[in-house]
């Protein structure tokens, strides 16, 4: 069974027509959002919040979410002649220096971590590709933080490395190990939708 088919499963991203009233408790989605931010950076001039992506699919999904909560945003292409978009927000909950480890229920530390995957992780496209499940990011206390919180959750990972100190000395990544692809899947999944849709296609939990 798919994590889509889940009834009433948190998993279901809070736009796909079902009542929210439980599943999608504003502590959760907070959560996410906070882990999303990873993606983002901070307009101390205007005092706002912004992330920008190739494409608005994504945004459109975050922009659902934080009215959901009762939080205002908005969002614009930036230039003319370039695929990319902004979503820009005064939520106040929001924190760039936000640590997970404050969150209270281990539903809103897997939240974050689904926010951090869609802002920082990655997965094969390509189904003639070996698929795999990484996470990559610059900041290794975080990155530290997010592969405990997987951990504690049963979900194994390999070990946090650097791939090239020549690159970048500063860059750090870990793989979700195979054997816990469909936990991984099953508990954190994605609502980025181009990665929910890979994981939704590609693998049967």
């Amino acid at each position: 069974m798919s994590a889509d088919n889940q009834q009433g499963s948190p998993l279901i991203p809070p736009w796909r027509g079902y009542d929210p009233s439980e599943t999608t408790r504003r502590a959760p989605l907070k959560a996410y959002l906070l882990g999303a931010l990873h993606d983002g950076t901070y307009n101390k001039l205007h005092k706002t919040f912004r992330i920008s992506q190739k494409g608005n699919d994504w945004l459109r999904k975050l922009q659902l979410i934080l009215k959901r909560i009762g939080c205002k945003s908005w969002i614009y292409r930036e230039g003319k002649d370039r695929d990319v978009y902004v979503l820009e927000t005064t939520a106040s909950f929001l924190d760039m220096k936000f640590d997970p480890m404050k969150l209270k229920t281990n539903e809103e530390k897997i939240s974050y971590v689904r926010g951090y995957f869609d802002s920082e992780g990655g997965i094969s496209h390509k189904l003639k590709d070996r698929f795999y499940i990484q996470f990559c990011q610059k900041n290794m206390e975080e990155m530290i933080k997010v592969r405990n919180i997987l951990g504690h959750s049963g979900i194994k990972c390999g070990k946090l490395h650097n791939p090239s100190k020549a690159v970048d000395p500063n860059y750090w990544r870990f793989y979700v190990k195979t054997e816990s692809h469909s936990n991984f899947i099953g508990k954190v999944s994605s609502w980025h939708p181009r990665k929910y849709k890979i994981f939704d296609e590609r693998v049967e939990i």
